[in-house]
C-alpha cells in the first residue's frame, strides 16, 4: 500500500490589500526625530511635482504634452465607440444657423414688425432679410431630421448600432440629425469642440456618445473613420471644411471612397461652380462624379443605397 505524500505547510494567503504589519513608509518621519520633518513633508505633497501627471491639469494643458492630448483626443471616443459596438456611421453636416421651421418663422415676424416701426433702420432690414432667407432654407430642417429617422430604424431598428448618425453636436441642421435618431429611440453621435468661447451641444445627442474635442485634426479624424457617407445640408465655413476636405480624400484616394452628398441644388451651385472647376482644369472631369445632389430624405437614403449596390456592398 503506497503511502501518501506528504504535503507542505502552506501559508496562508496575504491579504490583496492589508499588511498585518505597516511598511517604513506608510507613516511620516516621527517629529521627535525632526521636528521640522512635518512642514517639509506638508510642502512636498502640496508641491506641483507631486501631483500625479494624469491629475495634473496644467502640466496636461501645457505646451510640452500636446502629444499625449492628441493621443486622449483620439483614444477616448474610440474606446467609448468600440464599447456601444458602433461600427458605421453617416456623418451630417449643416449650417448651425438654419432654424426649425416654427422658430425661423418667428425670427421673421419679429423683425418684420421691428421693421415697420423703424423703416429707415438699414440694419433692420438686412437682418430682416437675412432672416427670410434662412427661412427658405429651414424646411431643410424637417428633411434632415426625417433623413436621421431613416438611417437609424434601417437594419435591426434603433438599437442597431451598425449604423450611426453622427454630427458636429451643435445646433441648427446638426440638432436635426440628432433629433430625428431621438425622435425613434436610437442612439447617435455628436462631436464637440473646445472653443474660447462657451459652446453648447444640442440635447438631442445620445448621452453616453457626445464627446468634446481639443483639436480639430482629431474630430477630422473620427468623422471619417467609420463613415459612411457624407450628407451636407446648406452651410457655412464649418460644412465647407468638411465638404472639401472629404472630396481631396476621395480624390487622391487618401481615404476609400464613400458617397457625398449635397442636399440643396440651388444653394451649392451658387457656393462654388464646379463645372468651372473642370472647364479651367483645376480638377479633372471625372472629380464632378465625386458627389451629387438631392432635395428630399427618401432621395438621400435611395441614392446612399443605389451608390453601395453598384459599388457591389451593403450600405448596413
Amino acid at each position: 500500500m503506497s503511502k501518501r505524500p506528504v504535503l507542505p505547510d502552506i501559508p496562508e494567503p496575504p491579504d490583496p490589500q492589508r499588511r498585518r504589519k505597516p511598511l517604513p513608509w506608510q507613516t511620516p518621519k516621527p517629529t521627535s526625530e525632526d521636528p521640522e520633518g512635518l512642514t517639509n513633508l506638508d510642502a512636498i505633497l502640496n508641491g506641483r511635482s507631486y501631483v500625479p501627471a494624469i491629475q495634473d491639469v496644467e502640466f496636461l494643458d501645457s505646451a510640452g504634452a500636446r502629444g499625449i492630448r492628441l493621443q486622449l483626443d483620439y483614444a477616448k471616443p474610440e474606446r467609448t465607440l468600440r464599447d456601444y459596438g458602433i461600427q458605421n456611421t453617416i456623418v451630417v453636416f449643416g449650417s448651425t444657423r438654419i432654424l426649425e421651421p416654427a422658430a425661423a418663422r418667428e425670427k421673421v415676424e419679429v423683425l418684420h414688425k421691428s421693421c415697420l416701426k423703424e423703416p429707415d433702420n438699414a440694419e433692420l432690414q438686412r437682418e430682416l432679410s437675412v432672416a427670410m432667407r434662412v427661412e427658405s432654407k429651414s424646411h431643410y430642417y424637417d428633411v434632415t431630421r426625417e433623413f436621421a429617422r431613416l438611417v437609424t430604424n434601417a437594419g435591426g431598428g434603433p438599437s442597431d448600432s451598425r449604423l450611426v448618425v453622427m454630427t458636429g453636436g451643435g445646433p441648427g441642421m446638426m440638432e436635426a440629425a440628432n433629433r430625428g435618431a431621438h425622435d425613434v429611440g436610437g442612439k447617435s453621435i455628436g462631436l464637440n469642440i473646445t472653443l474660447p468661447h462657451e459652446q453648447f451641444p444640442n440635447p438631442y445627442i445620445s448621452p453616453d456618445l457626445c464627446f468634446q474635442f481639443h483639436y480639430f485634426a482629431l474630430r477630422k479624424l473620427h468623422f471619417l473613420l467609420r463613415a459612411k457617407a457624407l450628407v451636407a445640408f446648406p452651410g457655412g465655413f464649418g460644412t465647407l471644411d468638411e465638404v472639401f476636405e472629404t472630396l481631396t480624400l476621395i480624390q487622391t484616394r487618401k481615404i476609400k471612397p464613400v458617397p457625398v452628398i449635397l442636399v440643396g441644388e440651388s444653394y451649392w451651385r451658387k457656393v462654388f461652380d464646379i463645372d468651372f472647376l473642370v472647364d479651367e482644369g483645376a480638377i479633372d472631369l471625372e472629380d464632378r462624379d465625386l458627389f451629387w445632389f438631392a432635395e428630399t430624405a427618401d432621395e438621400i437614403w435611395n441614392g446612399l443605397n443605389r451608390w453601395y449596390e453598384k459599388n457591389g456592398e451593403s450600405l448596413l
